[in-house]
């Protein structure tokens, strides 16, 4: 279990958490559109790794009862972004679907996996953001892109195995 205490900052709540497990990282969601965030506490709580969530304030987080962390932030652009950065450490797994915040995180020597399972590493971040860069340049000069496929049962149990594999074995930057 991981205990925290509440310390409020401005217009944000913020919760900051001893680290209590027997783990030296951390895992840490981008709760704002996180479809996996009940297999992330699952899996945490069998091993006992802490978990942050960092969601903006428009977003509602029932996950307090379940040992996370739960740092809000003001409904800014990329507020939650800057948040997850600042904590990250080496070690630590980030599951987000925000390719540059993937890889900001492996640039601070973390690991980095998408709900869908998706590990990203040093060997496919530059394609990912190339694509990304590609795609906007597309849709700001009026064309159309495809958006991401629906979410899946599957997707779910690929990021489950995904993740407890990075967890298990340890994960390969």
């Amino acid at each position: 279990m991981c205990f925290y205490k509440i310390l409020s900052y401005g217009e944000g709540l913020f919760c900051v958490a001893t680290n209590s497990s027997k783990t030296d990282f951390k895992i840490i969601v981008d709760a704002d559109s996180c479809p996996v965030m009940a297999i992330v506490i699952k899996v945490a709580q069998e091993k006992s790794i802490p978990v942050l969530a960092v969601a903006s304030i428009s977003h509602a987080l029932n996950c307090q009862d379940a040992g996370v962390t739960v740092i809000k932030v003001d409904n800014v652009p990329q507020a939650a972004d800057i948040a997850i950065v600042n904590h990250v450490k080496e070690g630590d797994i980030v599951v987000t679907g925000d390719y540059g915040l993937a890889s900001i995180s492996l640039s601070r020597r973390g690991a980095a996996v998408s709900p869908r399972g998706f590990i990203f590493n040093g060997e496919n971040i530059d394609r990912l953001l190339m694509q990304r860069h590609i795609d906007a340049k597309i849709r700001r000069s009026g064309g159309r892109t495809k958006g991401p496929k629906s979410f899946t049962a599957e997707d779910r149990n690929n990021f489950e195995e995904t993740l407890r594999k990075m967890i298990g074995d340890g994960w390969k930057n």
